[in-house]
């Protein structure tokens, strides 16, 4: 497998195509952490931009945990060096959820209030689609996860209409696995900001990862063979909520 910056565009390309992440000229806020997902994901958005028929703003909107030592100057300044507004949110998740709380399993609680702060700051600075920086090691962790902890077959889904914020998410790093972001950062100098959060790579996620490596060991095209077959199985849906629900109609 090519592991280069073409390689990953051109999964990125796949993805926004095949499933019409982008068919308007909705404003686009990306969730940008300072990790080496979100921040490819910026440099990716903003490279399509001039070859897009439709010339959607892009932004980048982060939310700060309050964790001590959070730092958003470089951050900023890799937006800056995009030419890409960027949008900041100061918050106390951190507090509420190692200290207030004393969650056992804290990144379930943190992941949603983030996301709710990101969806409250995407809508007031008048952004109606979301990009988050999910990839394709993400959605498999999310599928053994679902299989056999919940017993459902399926995944998050590549693009997702949320009712009562009335955004739209979608997730272009659906077929670019991890490894390749990885390679994609290191040889193109995109500057990352490494987590600060205690919990950061523990929990049952960090379990799947591990079988999802061994079984590319044994097969190196299981990945892109998993998802494949997610597409197949259930077209958009990969929640598969909606094949479900039809086969019960039936």
């Amino acid at each position: 497998m090519h592991y280069g910056l073409d390689e990953a565009y051109k999964r990125f390309k796949k993805a926004v195509t095949a499933h019409n992440m982008i068919c308007d000229e909705q404003a686009i806020m990306v969730g940008y952490s300072g990790g080496k997902d979100s921040a490819l994901l910026l440099y990716l958005l903003k490279k399509f931009l001039p070859i897009s028929k439709y010339k959607y703003r892009l932004a980048a909107g982060h939310i700060s945990l309050g964790f001590k030592g959070d730092d958003i100057e470089p951050l900023q300044s890799y937006c800056d060096s995009l030419d890409i507004p960027f949008f900041y949110e100061k918050t106390q998740i951190s507090e509420i959820v190692f200290s207030a709380r004393q969650e056992d399993n804290p990144c379930s609680l943190c992941a949603k209030m983030r996301r709710g702060a990101l969806n409250n700051l995407a809508k007031h600075n008048g952004f109606n689609k979301l990009a988050l920086a999910h990839h394709q090691d993400d959605v498999l962790e999310t599928l053994l996860l679902k299989t056999f902890f919940e017993g459902n077959i399926g995944s998050f889904n590549p693009v997702t209409y949320l009712d009562r914020t009335e955004l739209t998410v979608i997730r272009p790093f659906i077929y670019l696995p991890e490894s390749m972001i990885s390679n994609v950062v290191k040889k193109e100098n995109i500057p990352v900001v490494a987590s600060n959060c205690p919990a950061d790579k523990i929990g049952k996620r960090q379990e799947m990862k591990a079988i999802i490596e061994q079984i590319a060991q044994m097969s190196p095209n299981a990945k892109d063979r998993a998802t494949f077959a997610l597409d197949r199985l259930f077209g958009a849906n990969w929640d598969g909520i909606a094949a479900r629900a039809n086969k019960e109609e039936k």
